[in-house]
């Protein structure tokens, strides 16, 4: 499941292998409020097809128009500035008095757009840098917490690939929801399951299996603030081998799946078999998951990445009850 921009990408190169002209538009700055965060993608067709957005409508409407009165034809890179004025703010949907600039972009074979997405579907980060002079594009691998997108007068600079990655501790079916829910919502996923009549049966496109056992792969995974790692097997062998080093890692969310009776039991032996401190057992989301009343497999994936997306941003919410963590 690819996440939006990704998808806008995929949908450009499909319509350029259809000989179609494209114009790719990328959210560069933003001041004041704005509909959608810097680095978002739009793409037009030449018979005023849409994908991606980069407004609620708007903006997308009066990229449209522009392309039906020829003033899309571009031959290199060109800004364009939307809501300068209150009344255009009022008229392209920039709340607050917003302004949002697009950087809009010919596709071409110069556009190495079939280059990006065979290393986006290797699930590598990449640093695609475009000439704004002649709009040709170079790539290469991003540095582990790039920004996402830069721009000076001579190149616009952008990030592409999982900036967020997650570790899941076993490949059950719940896993199957989780890892494809997390993919269209940035992350790169691995999943760990040394246990042959769970690893053996799963396959899902991007993600990556590993077989070693947990606590070797957290402490091979090089975890960073940008990393969460969630345990659901169930199995206390397994998901305290994760849960022992992932709560002493720098990583933003641990999460273990489990009842309230099950998670007490769980930090007593952390504490006593492995010498956790208090400070760390309460870094443990456990039950996982915001408590949005969920029961079905793929419902407390969506409540694992709730609360994963509300930790990311600080957010509040309530946390999951016993009855939701299966």
């Amino acid at each position: 499941m690819d996440n939006l921009d990704l998808s806008v990408l995929r949908t450009a190169a499909g319509w350029r292998a259809e000989q179609r002209g494209v114009v790719l538009g990328t959210i560069t700055r933003t001041w004041g409020s704005a509909p959608r965060p810097v680095g978002s993608l739009v793409a037009v067709r030449d018979d005023g097809q849409i994908a991606g957005s980069v407004s609620g409508g708007c903006i997308e409407d009066d990229l449209v128009a522009q392309l039906r009165a020829g003033s899309l034809a571009l031959d290199r890179p060109a800004p364009l500035r939307y809501g300068v004025g209150a009344e255009e703010a009022r008229r392209f949907g920039l709340p607050c008095g917003g302004t949002l600039e697009l950087m809009l972009e010919p596709l071409g074979p110069q556009s190495a757009l079939d280059e990006l997405l065979t290393r986006l579907t290797r699930g590598e980060r990449v640093c695609r840098t475009l000439d704004l002079a002649t709009g040709a594009v170079t790539l290469a691998p991003a540095e582990r917490g790039a920004d996402t997108l830069s721009v000076t007068d001579t190149q616009l600079i952008s990030h592409h690939g999982p900036q967020w990655r997650l570790l899941v501790i076993g490949a059950g079916q719940m896993t199957d929801y989780l890892a494809q829910m997390a993919q269209a919502l940035g992350y790169g996923v691995t999943v760990c399951d040394p246990r042959e009549e769970y690893a053996d049966g799963f396959a899902i496109d991007g993600v990556t299996l590993t077989r070693e056992m947990p606590d070797d792969v957290v402490t091979a995974f090089q975890v960073d603030d940008a990393t969460a790692i969630v345990a659901l097997t169930h199995d206390p062998k397994l998901d305290d081998l994760a849960l022992m080093e992932a709560l002493k890692s720098p990583a933003f969310y641990v999460g273990a799946i489990g009842s309230r009776v099950n998670q007490a039991k769980r930090r007593a032996r952390l504490a006593e078999h492995f010498g956790l401190a208090d400070a760390e057992l309460d870094r443990l989301h456990g039950p996982v998951g915001l408590n949005i009343g969920a029961r079905t497999p793929p419902e407390i994936a969506l409540s694992i990445l709730a609360e994963m997306t509300a930790v990311r941003y600080q957010a509040g919410g309530s946390r999951a009850e016993a009855g939701c963590t299966l």
